[in-house]
């Protein structure tokens, strides 16, 4: 059963407290473990002239206030537990031009279409510069993995089958795209669903406190940062970024520094892939190229176009 009774804290303020009797017992609901009992307190706070007084002697009830006193006076200097800290910077339209002179003095800040002050989705320009600057470096790095995987396919492929019935990866006598479209159906979606993966895994933005929350980029949060595989139920060996944690002990000085070495590289990667596209699609659009690459007479865009079409 539960009982409440006054304890008179100051002149003319009472205090009601619950108590709990259990086998005879009398139990004082305190600090954090003042859970379901804490919505009866109010309501016994409420009706003041329903005090049930307990089968308790006056003693007990002194004690118990005595306890009760003590806790609240420690809980009110105990730190709150807030979890992982996290930083939130909104960045503006004068942050992009200073940030563009850093990129590169003589471009500096360079946006013909207005785009910053476009309110996308009719958000504010914190929220729309976010998310440009996410996609920006989103397609820089995907362009640089491109530009890379282009020059690799070009002159070397994997030893090993490719399937299960011992089929070869496509040779190098064929272009990156042709090497593409010779790949079974199967291959092709699992790498479309694995980028797909990443894809959704980064749009996540856990609250703070878990152990890899982090702010979303379109509310303050740091464009391009990945989130960490910490927090997902089975143990992942490597985090997508510094798997090996090689940046662990390096400088924030250092660390802005590559951050827009990153985004040069990226901006100058998103060009030679559109240039390598471009000249094997259309012969003699890039003279520098024009007899590097091979010629490829099928639909860069239509990444299923030799398996099916709508």
């Amino acid at each position: 059963r539960r009982y409440f009774d006054r304890i008179m804290t100051s002149p003319g303020q009472p205090t009601y407290l619950p108590i709990h009797v259990v086998e005879g017992r009398c139990w004082l609901k305190i600090g954090p473990w003042l859970t379901s009992a804490f919505q009866d307190r109010e309501v016994a706070m409420e009706k003041t002239n329903e005090i049930i007084k307990p089968p308790v002697s006056k003693i007990t009830i002194m004690k118990l206030a005595i306890l009760a006193s003590l806790f609240a006076s420690a809980a009110a200097f105990a730190p709150a537990n807030t979890g992982r800290a996290t930083t939130q910077i909104a960045e503006t339209k004068s942050d992009l031009q200073a940030l563009g002179k850093q990129l590169n003095p003589l471009v500096g800040y360079f946006d013909p279409l207005g785009l910053t002050d476009s309110a996308l989705w009719g958000q504010s320009t914190e929220f729309t510069i976010g998310w440009l600057r996410q996609a920006e470096v989103k397609h820089g790095r995907v362009a640089m993995a491109a530009f890379v995987g282009y020059c690799v396919q070009s002159n070397f492929h994997w030893p090993w089958a490719m399937t299960m019935k011992g089929a070869p990866f496509p040779g190098t006598d064929m272009s990156p795209p042709e090497q593409w479209d010779a790949l079974p159906f199967g291959s092709k979606l699992q790498i479309i669903l694995f980028v797909g993966f990443l894809e959704f895994y980064s749009e996540l933005s856990p609250g703070a406190g878990a152990e890899s929350g982090q702010i979303h980029y379109t509310q303050g949060g740091q464009p391009g940062k990945f989130p960490t595989f910490d927090a997902i139920p089975h143990s992942v060996p490597f985090n997508l970024y510094d798997p090996f944690k090689f940046s662990t002990n390096m400088s924030d000085e250092t660390k802005e520094k590559r951050l827009r070495a990153e985004l040069n590289n990226g901006r100058l990667a998103q060009l030679a892939i559109i240039a390598f596209l471009s000249a094997q699609t259309i012969p003699g659009s890039v003279p520098l190229l024009a007899g590097i690459v091979k010629p490829y007479a099928g639909e860069v865009m239509a990444p299923f176009a030799a398996d099916f079409t709508l």
